[in-house]
């Protein structure tokens, strides 16, 4: 537990600050200009994570950042409400049912890109079923017809990996700025669930970071890549730089804080 304590109070110290919810978004861009840049060059050396197969789990990144966020949201929004507010438990569990909320927000964030991208795709695309040129392209209506038929479908593919990576690493540091102003008694045991929650979102983050960076190395165009990046610094800016400042809204995660005061955090 002492090694868990002092790994967390590490990256307490390193991750949670407005410092990193600012400059997180720049790091992302810059990565997907450096990572194509090496891609372009046939700079970048041959690695397992060229594989698509390596890197499959990263299609259910939102599944691994839902359900570590959602135990994290829920117990730290329930002891802050409790103890900045006064609150009893019925006003605090609300307090902390509406900060899940945002969970909601991001599964539908989710499913509405990702649902877009698969269209756009289809849309843009033709399929292949000959390495032959001067052949005619079959017509197929979707993707997944023309893989069935052993084709290649050519369409803009916009990147869904730099959308969810980029989206659910901004979500996560966004969420852990609520240990800003909360104070557990160090001998208590839900310390030790939140402290182990956060070393595991670190950690998380960590990966989805590496993992964008391999996705911007190895794989789609730079236009694919910059875009999907672009959509999620977007939804993420649309939600808790823009949404979540509002009355009507799940709000951030430091709620005894005026909205006033939030938008000076947030922005320093």
């Amino acid at each position: 537990m002492e090694r868990l304590e002092r790994c967390a109070r590490c990256l307490r110290a390193r991750l949670v600050a407005a410092a990193v919810r600012r400059r997180l978004p720049w790091l992302l861009l810059g990565l997907v200009f450096l990572g194509s840049a090496l891609k372009d060059g046939d700079l970048v050396p041959e690695t397992p994570m060229q594989n698509k197969r390596n890197v499959y789990f990263v299609k259910v990144a939102w599944a691994w950042t839902f359900w570590l966020l959602l135990p994290f949201i829920g117990v730290t929004t329930y002891l802050f409400a409790k103890s900045k507010f006064l609150y009893g438990p019925t006003k605090s569990i609300l307090a902390a049912l509406r900060r899940l909320s945002t969970l909601l927000v991001g599964t539908a964030v989710w499913y509405v890109c990702t649902e877009l991208f698969v269209y756009i795709e289809n849309l843009t695309g033709t399929c292949s079923t000959s390495s032959k040129l001067s052949e005619p392209h079959q017509l197929y209506a979707t993707k997944q017809e023309c893989h069935r038929n052993n084709g290649i479908w050519n369409g803009f593919d916009i990147s869904g990996h730099c959308f969810l990576l980029s989206y659910c690493a901004l979500m996560i540091v966004e969420e852990m700025a609520v240990l800003e102003g909360l104070s557990i008694d160090r001998n208590s045991r839900l310390r030790v669930v939140i402290n182990g929650l956060f070393v595991s979102l670190c950690f998380l983050t960590m990966i989805w970071v590496f993992m964008f960076l391999c996705t911007t190395v190895y794989f789609h165009d730079f236009s694919q890549k910059l875009l999907g990046a672009l959509i999620g610094l977007a939804a993420w800016y649309a939600t808790y730089r823009v949404w979540y400042l509002k009355p009507f809204s799940p709000g951030l995660p430091l709620p005894n804080i005026p909205l006033s005061s939030k938008k000076y955090s947030y922005s320093r």
